[in-house]
């Protein structure tokens, strides 16, 4: 850690330091207020984690960029040339698959950086008290960066191929704000675990990969047949992708509704479980960690 991130951590020490307030079961009861009230807090780790992201790196934020890029052209000839399957509509295939893994590297960069963001921050959490909520939450506004850096090369690509957004596009932060909920759910969950299971971190890359596969990202969903779509549409990410995809090709790449519903429901169910294992187990942070 250079002399500035350690000068931001230290203000964040300061910060949790003078704030805090010894009363019994205080921070039950007021839990989403003192979240409320360490927002610059909040404020300095996530700017402290982007800009250890992007300094002194080689290719710096060109990395955000390369990633998606070259995964875009491994998919589409992997997929189209190779495999054969189809593209909705007359949509070009780059686009169909790079609008799939938008979503996608969004969910998977959160469940990285914040599965690990408690144990990366272990001094700040033995030394104050502040909810413990705030460190996967700012980890995982890096992901948000990233994201907004291909939202602009997705621009560009639509652009270069001559596809036109509809009004669908209006839509398209909906699908952004479900995508970063679905992906937290699971990354609370993970990142507790993570505290008392160190081998938990393991885990993540496997999951990751595997998940690649099974979502929709090089692919259509439509694909699937119908007789097994509300099945696989039980992969809570395929709704958000479909979503993703029909924000940016409208008509061409239509919503399954059935599949949105459940993917909604199921977000809920894993944002809630994950809200609620942390929660309980967030006492104990600074004892195990």
């Amino acid at each position: 850690m250079d002399a500035k991130s350690s000068a931001r951590l230290a203000r964040a020490q300061a910060y949790a330091a003078r704030t805090l307030v010894i009363e019994p079961g205080r921070s039950e009861r007021h839990y989403w207020r003192d979240v409320w009230a360490y927002r610059e807090l909040f404020t300095i780790l996530t700017w402290r984690d982007v800009s250890v992201r992007y300094r002194q790196t080689i290719i710096g934020i060109a990395w955000a960029l390369l990633r998606p890029l070259l995964t875009t052209v491994i998919f589409t000839v992997v997929f189209s040339r190779v495999a054969k399957l189809p593209s909705p509509g007359s949509a070009p295939y780059p686009i169909m698959v790079f609008a799939g893994m938008l979503p996608w590297f969004l969910f998977s960069s959160i469940l990285t950086e914040a599965s690990t963001s408690l144990v990366m921050n272990s001094d700040l959490i033995r030394k104050v008290y502040f909810p413990r909520i705030i460190v996967p939450s700012a980890a995982a506004v890096v992901a948000l960066v990233d994201f907004a850096i291909n939202l602009v090369l997705l621009a560009g690509m639509m652009l270069w191929f001559g596809v036109a957004p509809s009004w669908h596009i209006l839509l398209l932060p909906v699908f952004i704000l479900l995508a970063v909920m679905a992906s937290l759910g699971p990354a609370l969950l993970m990142t507790a675990l993570n505290v008392k299971y160190r081998d938990v971190r393991f885990v993540i890359p496997f999951i990751v990969q595997f998940g690649v596969y099974v979502s929709p990202v090089g692919f259509s969903s439509m694909v699937v047949p119908e007789k097994w779509r509300l099945l696989y549409s039980l992969n809570p990410v395929v709704g958000v992708i479909d979503g993703f995809r029909w924000c940016i090709l409208g008509q061409q790449s239509p919503i399954y509704l059935p599949g949105l519903i459940s993917s909604l429901v199921l977000v809920g169910v894993f944002l809630w479980l994950g809200l609620r294992y942390f929660r309980r187990t967030e006492k104990t942070f600074a004892d195990v960690i």
